[in-house]
Order: C-alpha cells, then sequence, then structure tokens
C-alpha cells in the first residue's frame, strides 16, 4: 500500500555553474583543466499538500563518463548537457507518488531511450554510454533525495526503512535480498571521521624540481607540500596502464617522496590505492608491475591497500579478463564497469573483489550497489569524480553512512576548490584537512546531511 510520507516531484529546474581547474589532472590518457557542476533543484510534495525543496550537485565529468575516439569532448559535454535538463523536465511527469528511490527507479526506465534521441538528434554517431547517462542523472537523483528528507525532518539516510519505502530490495536487486531493506546496511548517524585519499596525478609535481608553474594561491603543489600541509596518509596514485617502466617507476618515486615527508613529521603508517583507469590490457601487466614493485620497493607494495579497475570497463566484451589471481594479492575494486547491479555480478565473476561507489553514479544505484557489496563481503570503497563543493559533501556523507567503506576520496580541494569556499566557514571539519582525515560527524542534519 502506498504510504502518507510518498511524495511526487512538482518542480525541477537544471542549471550548470563552470569550474576552473587550478592545476589540469591527467588520468586515463585524458587530461581536464575545467568542467561544469549540474545543479538541481527540485520540489517534492506529499499528496495532503505538503511540500519541500531539496538539491543536488554533480560534476558533468563528460571525459571521464565517455572517453571516445569518435565522440570529441565538447560534444559529449553538449550531450550530457542535453541529458541532464531533459530528464530533468521528464521527471515532471512521473504520474505516481513514491520513495525517492522508487521514482528513480521508475525515471531510470528512460535512460536508454532518452539517450538514444539525443545521440540521433546531435548525430553524434555513437551510443550514449550508460555511465554517461548515469552522472548526467546523479544531481537530480540526489536533488530528490534531499528534498524527501528534508520534508519529513529527517536525515535521508533514515528514510530507507519499511517505514519509508514501499518495495524491499528484491525489486532493486534480486530475491537474495527478500526482505531487507536499506536501513539494513546503512548507519542511522555519520561516522565521527574518516581517513581522505588524496590525489597524486600523473601530471602533479612530487618536489620542487618538478614544478614548471606555480598557481597564483596559497595552497601546496607538490606532493611533500600537501602531505606536511594536511598530514595526509591515504594517497592514491593515478598510472598509465601501458607504460610498465613508468608506471613502476612513478610507484617508486612517490614513495620516497612520501618517506621522506612522512619521516619529517613522524608518521609510520599510510597507504595507497593505485588507479589504472581500465588501461592495462591484461591481468598479466598488473602481476607484473606488483612483482617489480615488491622487488624495488617493497614497503611500498606493502603499502598498497587496494587497484581500482585496471582493466577494460567493458566487461561483456571482454570475458577472457580473469583477475583472479591480482586479486590473491590486493583487493581488485570496480568503477567505471560497475553501472548497475548485472554489472556487479559479472565482475564479481570475473575476479574483482571490490567496489568503488560514486555519487556521481545516482545516489539511489550507489546505496544499492553498496547493500550487495556488504552482503557478498566485498571491499568498499568511495571515489569522487572530482567532486567540490556540495558535490564532496554529499559523496562524504554516503561514505560515512556505509559501515564498511574504508576511506573516501576528496581532491576537488586540490584541483577546483573554488566552489569549497562558501561550505568551508560552515563545516570547517570537512575543508580545513590536518591530520589526514575528514570530520564527517557533522553530516548528520536533514536532507543529505548538510
Amino acid at each position: 500500500m502506498p504510504k502518507t510520507t510518498d511524495v511526487k516531484i512538482r518542480d525541477a529546474v537544471c542549471s550548470f555553474e563552470p569550474v576552473s581547474f587550478r592545476a589540469p589532472l591527467k588520468f586515463g590518457g585524458r587530461v581536464i583543466d575545467k568542467t561544469f557542476l549540474i545543479n538541481v533543484e527540485v520540489t517534492v510534495e506529499t499528496q495532503k499538500g505538503k511540500h519541500e525543496s531539496g538539491f543536488g550537485s554533480m560534476p558533468l565529468g563528460n571525459i571521464w563518463a565517455w572517453p571516445s575516439l569518435k565522440v570529441s569532448g565538447e560534444k559529449s559535454e553538449a550531450a550530457m548537457k542535453a541529458f541532464a535538463e531533459e530528464i530533468t523536465t521528464i521527471a515532471l511527469s512521473i504520474p505516481h507518488y513514491g520513495h525517492p528511490l522508487e521514482l528513480m527507479y521508475d525515471l531510470a526506465e528512460e535512460f536508454d531511450h532518452l539517450g538514444r534521441q539525443i545521440a540521433e538528434q546531435q548525430h553524434l554517431g555513437e551510443a550514449f554510454p550508460k555511465l554517461a547517462q548515469l552522472v548526467a542523472a546523479s544531481a537530480l537523483d540526489a536533488a530528490v533525495h534531499d528534498a524527501f528528507g528534508r520534508l519529513h525532518g529527517v536525515n535521508s539516510y533514515n528514510t530507507l526503512s519499511r517505514e519509508f519505502m514501499n518495495d524491499d530490495l528484491t525489486t532493486y536487486l534480486d530475491e537474495q535480498f527478500k526482505g531487507e531493506y536499506l536501513d539494513q546496511y546503512t548507519l542511522r548517524e555519520p561516522k565521527e571521521c574518516m581517513p581522505l585519499y588524496h590525489l597524486v596525478g600523473a601530471l602533479d609535481p612530487l618536489t620542487a624540481a618538478d614544478v614548471t608553474a606555480r598557481p597564483k594561491d596559497n595552497l601546496p603543489i607538490t606532493l611533500g607540500e600537501w602531505i606536511k600541509q594536511d598530514g595526509l596518509t591515504h594517497l592514491k596514485i593515478k598510472l598509465a596502464g601501458d607504460h610498465l617502466e613508468w608506471d613502476v617507476e612513478r610507484v617508486v618515486q612517490i614513495e620516497n617522496v612520501a618517506v621522506e615527508a612522512q619521516t619529517a613529521r613522524g608518521c609510520k603508517q599510510w597507504w595507497y590505492s593505485l588507479d589504472f583507469n581500465e588501461k592495462c590490457e591484461n591481468v598479466d601487466y598488473v602481476l607484473t608491475f606488483l612483482k617489480k614493485v615488491q622487488e624495488q620497493a617493497p614497503a611500498a607494495y606493502d603499502r598498497v591497500q587496494y587497484i581500482e579497475q585496471p582493466t577494460s570497463r567493458n566487461l561483456k566484451a571482454h570475458p577472457e579478463i580473469k583477475l583472479h589471481e591480482a586479486a590473491k594479492l590486493k583487493p581488485i575494486v570496480v568503477d567505471e564497469a560497475l553501472v548497475d547491479y548485472e554489472a556487479l555480478l559479472i565482475a564479481r565473476d570475473q575476479g574483482y573483489t571490490g567496489v568503488a561507489l560514486k555519487t556521481c553514479k545516482g545516489h539511489s544505484e550507489s546505496l544499492c550497489l553498496a547493500a550487495a557489496a556488504q552482503k557478498f563481503g566485498m571491499f568498499l570503497c568511495v571515489q569522487d569524480l572530482t567532486c567540490t563543493g556540495f558535490s564532496f559533501l554529499h559523496s562524504a556523507s554516503l561514505a560515512a553512512r556505509i559501515p564498511t567503506v574504508a576511506a573516501i576520496e576528496g581532491n576537488g580541494r586540490q584541483y577546483c576548490p573554488g566552489p569549497n569556499k562558501r561550505f568551508a566557514k560552515a563545516l570547517p571539519s570537512m575543508f580545513q584537512i590536518k591530520d589526514g582525515t575528514v570530520g564527517t560527524s557533522v553530516l548528520n542534519d536533514i536532507g543529505l546531511g548538510f
């Protein structure tokens, strides 16, 4: 039976906010120095006429979500903007009342059709990727959850039980989840604090000798400077995936810099994650890489907490790639390939043992995949899409509410800190990093938590 808490989307507005980078970011062979935030404000209403607004924001991220040899960055950006605007309008036509998870699940049925329509209208000559669809719709998804929590005067993560949801998780996953709801896989209060993963991009200078141009601000630029200022204990290293010698040497160099900087501040324990952005041709590359790192820098090898998406995001096209042997050495985390529950099941079969949650794939989708990963005993982390301002707080709130998440990435402060300024005074523990952690206990307000 419908619940009195159910809502309908009555109004929705999508806009775009340009964001410039203070330093270029290179990953997966691509460089980004600017982006847009997709900002969406919605108003939801109960059947009794009670209404409230909510907000969602997410980087457009086309370079990551839609890497293509056929479609230029300018065209994929325009297509994703069109998708974000159109899906926001379509959301107004959902005829029924429901829980945000239910509303977004039904709206997702329109994604493929809308993607095909935009690809045809803009003569792209290539299908609109599912990952790009998810990113373009993610700000809307967040806004609906935010509005629902605000309407009922509670934190949105506390509206995930039988009390608010009409359907159990079998609707969104499968029969293994019969009688289960998302409150079983989320925390009622956010964690006190969480380790912050700092990104070391392929172009990022490690020492002063590597600096060719220093931004005109007071922020660090070299890895050593960042470690000293923020007390970092977690470093995410971007690697090439198709240049073995460079990848090994990069890790060795970072280890040398980190040892010097950590020793100077008296830190004895820190960790690395390794991100190949799907550029490795096969598992042999990963195995050879790990062997060489262990030989040349055994301490660095021991510090590796997990490896992220080493091979192609197209799992169905490459069933021959099996990662089981690498996963015996380190957790192998699926990221770009993880676009739905089916993809998670395929990834597990192919040897992935961990999941990277990203709010840019949708708040609803992230919650469901977090539940599945926990049930299957998989390693969990939360990554971002150079999230900044509201979008970073949203990403952090997700990480703080999933029990087994190990750490959260937050590189917006490194590359495009501008939108952070309006939030930093109200929530200093989230933006003024001192001991390598973010103070997530403050993300306990109504709506998404801030």
